[in-house]
């Protein structure tokens, strides 16, 4: 089974209260477990990346359940399962359902394998979330039109992940309503084979893979000529969208479970920023440099991919092009507009004099940097097409204006 299957069949075990502000009813509704079954990245990762980085996902031996939380999927795609379970306990009004962990309220258009690895660094099985239906909290959070408001949500991710890629996104404005329902539809129901099949209609491409390129032309390399050699040592490049989640912590900690709770979406910087990629002969072009790309204001040109991760830091590059989203995700404007915005409007919540790198995730696992971002991005990337990241940074305190 390819890599790409493992990570779409990823999900996490929830345990869902409703918040007893909302009760109305005696004895209360018991908590709602949603189950997955076994996590077959954990098996994917033990053959296969052991070499690269290790996995902190979810025991298999949670029960088995017929409700999912998928790690490409997103919350508010969970309401329809949700709330008959808690419906006849609450009070009168109108349903404006939105979940919260330890008081946090999550937003609803990161998907929930991300929303986890950010606010979990050190995973909980079950993951215990409280679910409201009253009180939407819409100082932190955009509306969530349902499953509308999801589905339109990641149609403008696709459109900007499509401009970023190719220069437009009129692959993405062309779409038809069949073709643009049946993508939905598979990224809904988990189905890689279908989502393929419309996906490939976009014509995105695939970032050549170095490491399996590498691997089979070892025994070629010796018959090629110099005007050959010449022709593969020419760096090439391509555009990633990748966004990135960034929690900087001014406390120390050496165990996981020691990382300090994100109780206010201030302390996480999220930015988008297209990582080009430089392919030169004899290179790998790593996670690792994709990193230094994408937070040059705080990791040198000196090596911090080692045993010990140092601490590291870089020139500030502020006129590379990316997308920085605050609280509220903005999907209003062009694909373009919103993709051409300058790295000047990320304000960064902490110093740039020095950083250690404490933990890095994407899909539950913890890649080392020397894996090749080509593997990364053509086997961990989400369904519109960018590669989520989140990074946990010991940093110094900020010297606030």
């Amino acid at each position: 089974m390819e890599a790409r299957e493992y990570v779409w069949k990823g999900a996490i075990p929830l345990q869902i209260q409703l918040h007893e502000s909302e009760v109305t009813a005696l004895p209360p509704p018991p908590p709602l477990l949603v189950s997955h079954r076994i996590n077959p990245l954990i098996f994917f990762f033990h053959c296969f990346c052991f070499e690269f980085g290790r996995e902190t996902l979810i025991s298999p031996n949670v029960r088995a359940s017929q409700i999912l939380a998928p790690r490409i999927g997103y919350l508010p795609l969970l309401i329809p399962r949700v709330k008959p379970h808690f419906g006849g306990a609450l009070p009168p009004g109108a349903d404006t359902v939105w979940f919260d962990y330890n008081g946090l309220p999550l937003k609803w258009f990161i998907p929930t394998g991300v929303l986890f690895d950010l606010l979990c660094p050190e995973p909980k099985r079950p993951w215990n979330l409280t679910v409201h239906f009253r009180g939407y909290p819409s100082n932190i959070l955009v509306p969530c039109e349902g499953e509308d408001g999801v589905k339109w949500s990641f149609i403008n991710s696709l459109k900007e992940a499509a401009y970023i890629i190719n220069g437009n996104c009129k692959n993405v404005m062309n779409m038809s309503q069949s073709d643009q329902s049946e993508l939905w539809q598979s990224v809904m129901n988990g189905d890689l084979e279908a989502y393929q099949q419309v996906s490939l209609k976009l014509k995105f491409g695939v970032l050549e893979d170095e490491y399996i390129v590498k691997k089979n032309s070892i025994s070629l390399r010796s018959k090629e000529s110099s005007a050959d050699t010449d022709m593969a040592g020419q760096a090439k490049t391509g555009r990633i969208p990748v966004r990135l989640y960034v929690c900087g912590a001014t406390e120390d900690f050496d165990e996981l479970e020691d990382a300090p709770e994100i109780d206010n979406w201030d302390k996480i910087s999220y930015i988008n920023r297209p990582v080009e990629v430089h392919k030169e002969e004899g290179k790998y072009f790593t996670l690792g440099d994709a990193v230094k790309a994408l937070l040059p204001a705080i990791f040198t040109d000196k090596s911090f991919i080692d045993e010990d991760v140092s601490k590291t830091e870089v020139e500030d590059d502020k006129n590379a092009p990316c997308v920085s989203q605050g609280d509220n995700q903005d999907v209003s404007g062009s694909a373009e507009d919103r993709t051409e915005k300058n790295c000047e409007a990320v304000e960064p919540l902490f110093s740039s004099n020095t950083a250690e790198l404490k933990l890095l995730r994407i899909h539950g696992i913890e890649p080392q940097l020397e894996i090749p971002f080509s593997w990364v991005v053509n086997n961990l990337m989400h369904p519109e097409h960018f590669l989520h990241i989140c990074v946990f940074l010991k940093v110094a305190r900020a010297n606030h204006r």
